[in-house]
């Protein structure tokens, strides 16, 4: 399998997406260079690595076919100082161990698993732990090394792999609503139950209903971290991996239809108890969804991911590495809570003493 390398012609230095000015740097002659501009350059050393790709890749035409999934790493040979780069099945873009120059795995990205879009990385490594230092300052019983300069060097940006789906929800929804009145008479309360059959069907579009395509990230996580703004997608180039870790998807379009048809009626179910509100109660309630001209994209989307491992437990924070929105539970440090709640103890105990002499 081809590795692909984007060398700056000027200093010959590695050339990498720049979140902030959205084109491509190299950080060493601090030249910039457009979509355009990389797309002329590099059109032939795209092609050429495309081309020579891992057959596996390029044959598999069809997501079923489950049986090119192989279960083992893979050996590639780094193009600036030729060590072997160990890479996971599902990895297609990294670093060198070695050199630290980004590499992108051509062959990883064709065939079926060539995304049709990608939605570039906005926010810069610095802002990322900029943002993350401010949500734990709000945070008193971190662990101290939490956010220590080790533990952030550990934070990684990663295109996530993602199916967006698109359809039309033909639901329907059927039940009894009750208006319930109650007033008084003199002395007598009084309530009034009226039962109307309740009927409602709409025709409701959904566009880019997302869905992460890698089982070793949390569902949940990803979820949390929502919406992406996909307006600003751009047809995928491989350029755009350059600098940053890259996944491509180990769940197949059909393994995720159903967790899409689940938030899809989830979502319909919310649009129709809308239209419920002069009902008291709605009983006796059901709710169907039918997916008509279901479509999809795969697609890659930026995430600034790190990990912390604390009592043998590991906790994983994730930020839209667009919207800067953040999500992650925090580990508790126990020593840190137990003196905090030691402290308060005694200042309670000075501040009674002080109010009981003053009182005496």
């Amino acid at each position: 399998m081809n590795t692909v390398q984007y060398k700056c012609p000027y200093c010959g230095g590695e050339l990498v997406f720049n979140p902030e000015k959205q084109q491509f740097s190299c950080p060493y002659c601090a030249s910039d260079f457009t979509e355009a501009e990389m797309e002329a350059r590099y059109k032939e050393q795209n092609a050429n690595a495309q081309e020579h790709a891992d057959p596996d890749a390029q044959t598999l035409k069809d997501e079923n076919d489950t049986a090119a999934f192989e279960e083992q790493t893979r050996l590639y040979e780094c193009p600036s100082c030729g060590a072997q780069i160990i890479a996971e099945e599902t990895t297609s873009a990294t670093f060198c161990y070695y050199c630290h120059n980004p590499v992108v795995l051509a062959g990883r990205l064709t065939g079926a698993y060539q995304p049709s879009f990608v939605l570039p990385f906005a926010v810069q490594r610095e802002t990322a732990e900029k943002e993350f230092k401010a949500w734990c300052k709000k945070r008193w019983f971190l662990p101290s090394d939490f956010k220590s300069k080790q533990q952030l060097e550990k934070m990684s940006g990663v295109y996530v792999p993602f199916w967006l789906a698109s359809c039309t929800a033909d639901a329907t929804l059927d039940g009894i609503g009750e208006v319930v009145r109650s007033w008084r008479e003199g002395k007598y309360q009084v309530t009034e139950t009226k039962e109307y059959a309740v009927s409602r069907q709409a025709a409701i579009p959904f566009e880019r209903v997302p869905a992460d395509g890698s089982q070793k990230i949390d569902d949940a996580l990803m979820d949390a971290i929502e919406p992406f703004p996909y307006q600003e997608m751009r047809s995928f180039s491989m350029q755009y991996l350059s600098g940053f870790l890259a996944e491509k998807y180990d769940v197949t379009w059909e393994n995720t239809i159903p967790r899409v048809q689940g938030r899809i009626k989830e979502a319909s179910e919310q649009v129709l108890n809308a239209t419920l509100t002069q009902y008291t109660n709605v009983k006796n309630k059901q709710v169907r969804v039918n997916l008509e001209q279901l479509q999809r994209d795969y697609v890659l989307l930026p995430v600034w991911f790190m990990n912390y491992k604390h009592n043998g437990k590991n906790y994983s924070f994730a930020m839209n590495g667009q919207t800067k929105k953040f999500s992650g539970t925090p580990p508790l440090s126990w020593p840190k809570l137990i003196a905090f709640c030691a402290s308060l103890m005694i200042v309670i105990g000075l501040l009674g003493g002080l109010i009981g002499g003053v009182l005496l």
